[in-house]
């Protein structure tokens, strides 16, 4: 899928990896690691206030509620050291930067289907945000039956001393897809319950329901 990529000013913003040490062994108690989700915080609000904003514009300006809400986050230490582990990564910073890009974290929560690419080629128009990558489970949904957009971007945390782009995941999906995908996280990540060839399938034809509700409350707007 092709993507918009917004060209940098020269010498104005460097790489999250120029602010520390490469070769360091993660250790989430250490200082180091403490001032990196610092700034992927910082990241997330930065991101965030650029999407209130647009929220507010289209209620005020155009009376239509383009986006429904907004929720953040920051993946845990431990999630960030299991999921490297599962991949066979090394457990250092610059591989955490180059291969977790879902440290940060954005949820964009809409009405209807449709807002899902209004939102998407909005986020592709602001100046400072640079989208590194795209996968549409919108129109192509996982085999779960999940659907959502995701975006990799990259923005900008403004500090004293410099301007550092940063790395952030945003998913965009309907009020309907994010009540199927909260309770289908919530059944599948339990511990002590495996969910079976059966349940699956009927997760799968959940979705596939709530996608014709999509569709049919799109029509209808």
């Amino acid at each position: 899928m092709p993507m918009k990529s917004k060209k940098k000013k020269e010498n104005q913003l460097i790489k999250i990896e120029n602010f520390i040490d490469f070769n360091q062994t993660i250790k989430p108690e250490e200082e180091t690691f403490q001032k990196l989700m610092f700034i992927y915080a910082m990241a997330i609000k930065q991101l965030k206030t650029k999407l209130e904003i647009l929220k507010d514009e289209f209620e005020i300006f155009y009376n239509y509620d383009l986006i429904d809400h907004l929720n953040t986050r920051i993946k845990e230490p431990k999630s960030i050291l299991t999921k490297m582990k599962k991949r066979g990564i090394p457990l250092t910073y610059q591989e955490m930067i180059e291969n977790i890009n879902d440290i940060a974290g954005i949820r964009i929560v809409c009405p209807l289907k449709k807002d899902i690419f209004s939102i998407k080629d909005l986020i592709q128009n602001m100046i400072d945000v640079n989208i590194l990558k795209e996968k549409d489970y919108i129109t192509y949904p996982k085999k779960s039956g999940y659907s959502s957009y995701h975006l990799i971007v990259e923005v900008p945390v403004n500090l004293s001393k410099q301007n550092i782009y940063v790395k952030v995941e945003i998913q965009i999906r309907t009020i309907a897809m994010d009540f199927w995908s909260t309770l289908e996280h919530k059944v599948k990540y339990k511990p002590e319950e495996k969910i079976g060839k059966q349940e699956s399938k009927e997760w799968v034809n959940c979705a596939k329901m709530i996608n014709k509700l999509d569709n049919k409350m799109m029509l209808l707007n």
